[in-house]
């Protein structure tokens, strides 16, 4: 959930968006600038019903709304002119501008994977967690692509433990 924007910036940490010290250096400063770092999170939550908007046409083999498409491909276009390419002892990068440029450039990369992920082939293996509390979609990456939940350790754990619990209920 992105309550503020220590949320967001932590999950940007978490998903090796932001360095540990691009996280503290942001955090700072959004106590200094808390306009603006609040419409970070403002920007992020928009983009996050966005993606969920578009992969969720993705599962259930339909088009994605107009509106919906049409801001991500102005976030996708505001992150290719903050992208350059970098050839760095073998093969080029695609690296963005410096992530703590602003509040919003974290979400960058976020938007670029998306977009990268839709033209893909890969696209096909999105799937929605079988979770009934659970809204998170995944890339199904497993031998056979049956794979059920977003995580083992989370919703697959949980609903095993929760079947386990009810057939001991019943032999009892």
């Amino acid at each position: 959930m992105l309550k503020n924007f220590h949320d967001l910036a932590l999950f940007c940490k978490q998903r090796g968006i932001l360095a540990a010290r691009q996280f503290d250096f942001l955090v700072e400063r959004a106590h200094a600038l808390p306009d603006e770092a609040e419409e970070a999170v403002h920007r992020a939550r928009e983009l996050r019903e966005a993606l969920h908007d578009i992969f969720s046409a993705v599962v259930n083999g339909k088009t994605a709304p107009p509106h919906v498409v049409d801001a991500l491909n102005t976030s996708l276009h505001d992150a290719a002119v903050h992208s350059r390419l970098v050839q760095r002892d073998g093969p080029w990068e695609l690296r963005f501008n410096d992530v703590t440029s602003s509040f919003n450039a974290m979400l960058k990369p976020i938007v670029r994977a998306a977009g990268n992920l839709l033209i893909s082939g890969e696209v096909e293996l999105v799937r929605t967690c079988s979770s009934p509390t659970c809204q998170w979609f995944f890339l199904d990456t497993s031998k056979n692509h049956h794979r059920r939940w977003c995580s083992m350790k989370l919703c697959g754990n949980r609903a095993k433990v929760r079947k386990f619990y009810t057939r001991k209920k019943k032999a009892e």
